[in-house]
């Protein structure tokens, strides 16, 4: 996305309303929306190439082999990436106003909030700011956790379910509520420490 697409909050008026992306952009998702519900959002399960070859025609970056359901909800196709076997399960939210990113195997669970957008408090505008999100491989959102913007979850690294991560979680560490804390360290599967290793 071109970062000139995000408008200026208080020539346009964002706190009473008004828009924070160009029309252009704007336009872009009402279609990217429309042809989602027409041609995804109903679809089975199992039809996850399909849905992958939509987000991809759309611009995202997805490996042919993820996994997307079709209640996911993709706020702008080509701020996504995701690798290998990587998963968006049912009623994940992937609120992409900024680069998200999926690495090989990373999963986000059921009812998973993912959150590249937020506003400037201290902005009498309320300006709108983006910062990516990074899930590294392995990495789990488990079910209905939030994951603000700029959060990295590191290889391995778990956020429990209806966790709420702002800071990043580390690699091979399970980390749970709100705000999300350190539970324990995660054991790392023998396949993985051998790729390692």
């Amino acid at each position: 996305m071109n970062e000139n697409d995000i408008l200026d909050a208080k020539s346009n008026k964002a706190i009473e309303g008004g828009p924070s992306y160009s029309l252009r952009h704007r336009l872009n998702r009402i279609i990217w929306n429309l042809v989602w519900f027409l041609l995804a959002s109903w679809t089975p399960a199992p039809a996850h190439r399909w849905r992958v070859f939509l987000i991809r025609l759309f611009g995202g970056r997805v490996a042919k082999n993820a996994h997307v359901y079709p209640s996911v909800r993709i706020w702008y196709p080509p701020n996504l990436s995701m690798g290998d076997h990587a998963c968006l399960a049912p009623e994940v939210n992937c609120y992409c106003m900024a680069q998200i990113s999926l690495g090989d195997y990373a999963i986000v669970s059921q009812g998973a909030f993912l959150c590249s957008g937020s506003h400037d408090i201290d902005d009498e505008a309320f300006q709108l700011i983006t910062k990516p999100i990074r899930i590294e491989r392995y990495a789990w959102v488990a079910a209905e956790a939030f994951v603000g913007p700029g959060v990295i979850i590191e290889e391995g690294g778990v956020l429990g379910a209806r966790g709420v991560a702002f800071r990043k979680i580390e690699a091979w560490s399970v980390y749970g509520g709100n705000p999300a804390r350190l539970i324990r360290e995660r054991k790392r599967p023998a396949q993985v420490s051998s790729l390692v290793g």
